[in-house]
């Protein structure tokens, strides 16, 4: 298993130093986030971020859980990472997934909120990256983009390409298939679901996920991610919560503590270290 880390706050020089200070400690990865303004959380760019970040470390991955590629520009978006793999020299995973209302960076521009065309969204804008980081001529015709091929150069430091994580809602077949399509499941619950979200849950996405890859044809490393806030603390603790979820199939631990607003428990965190 590997262990990130979610820089929660701070600006991006701030979040720089956080990550040289997360690689030293031992952690795996360092990650952002995505949002245009959640009510009066301070929010900064995220390929900024993740650009200040790359430059002071040489041995994490890096990313931002998640963004939403419904309010992107696919093109833009795969140039984007395409930039900042090359400049952590291939450390960059994506996560992306269909982007939560309560940023007004959705309806409260007139971006589309509606599930299915988010979906939709999503589908088309992973296939434009799929097919512009091929480096080979590339031109699509889908139902809300269209354009006429052009060759994308250069293309990712990784091939195929910067490996893709998609949220998968759990038991939805819809979400959850797009997300075996890909590199990695951030599985959650989808709304209203019955179930409880624990690691017997997550257990069964993962083994539908396996079964759905391995039915499809689909080979190579693939990652499960898990994530939650684990107390700086109490070591032990820290270390059998994240056994279940290793027990249960994720490959990736992401710390993830969204009620920290200040600096200094995040920094007690990652010098604390992961919780191997």
């Amino acid at each position: 298993m590997r262990y990130g880390i979610i820089v929660t706050t701070g600006d991006p020089r701030t979040a720089a130093r956080l990550a040289a200070d997360a690689e030293t400690a031992g952690w795996d990865g360092v990650f952002t986030w995505d949002a245009i303004a959640i009510g009066p959380t301070e929010a900064w760019d995220p390929w900024v971020t993740m650009s200040a970040m790359a430059m002071t470390t040489q041995r994490v991955t890096l990313g931002a859980i998640v963004t939403p590629p419904s309010r992107r520009r696919p093109w833009k978006l795969a140039r984007e990472a395409a930039s900042v793999d090359h400049l952590s020299g291939g450390r960059l995973v994506l996560p992306v997934g269909l982007g939560a209302l309560d940023d007004a960076g959705f309806g409260g521009v007139g971006e589309p909120t509606d599930a299915r065309t988010r979906a939709e969204l999503l589908d088309e804008s992973l296939a434009i990256l799929d097919g512009l980081w091929s480096g080979e001529p590339f031109g699509f015709a889908g139902r809300h983009y269209r354009f006429e091929p052009m060759t994308f150069r250069p293309t990712p430091v990784q091939r195929p390409r910067v490996p893709i994580w998609v949220v998968g809602a759990w038991p939805s077949e819809r979400s959850m298939a797009r997300a075996a399509r890909w590199d990695g499941l951030l599985a959650q619950p989808m709304t209203g679901a019955a179930e409880k979200w624990a690691p017997a849950t997550m257990a069964k996405a993962v083994a539908w996920v396996r079964d759905r890859r391995a039915a499809d044809g689909l080979v190579g490393p693939y990652d499960v991610i898990a994530s939650d806030a684990t107390p700086a603390d109490d070591p032990a603790d820290a270390r059998a919560t994240v056994a279940a979820w290793r027990d249960a199939g994720a490959t990736w631990w992401i710390e993830a503590d969204w009620e920290t607003t200040t600096l200094d428990p995040l920094a007690r965190r990652i010098a604390a270290g992961p919780p191997r």
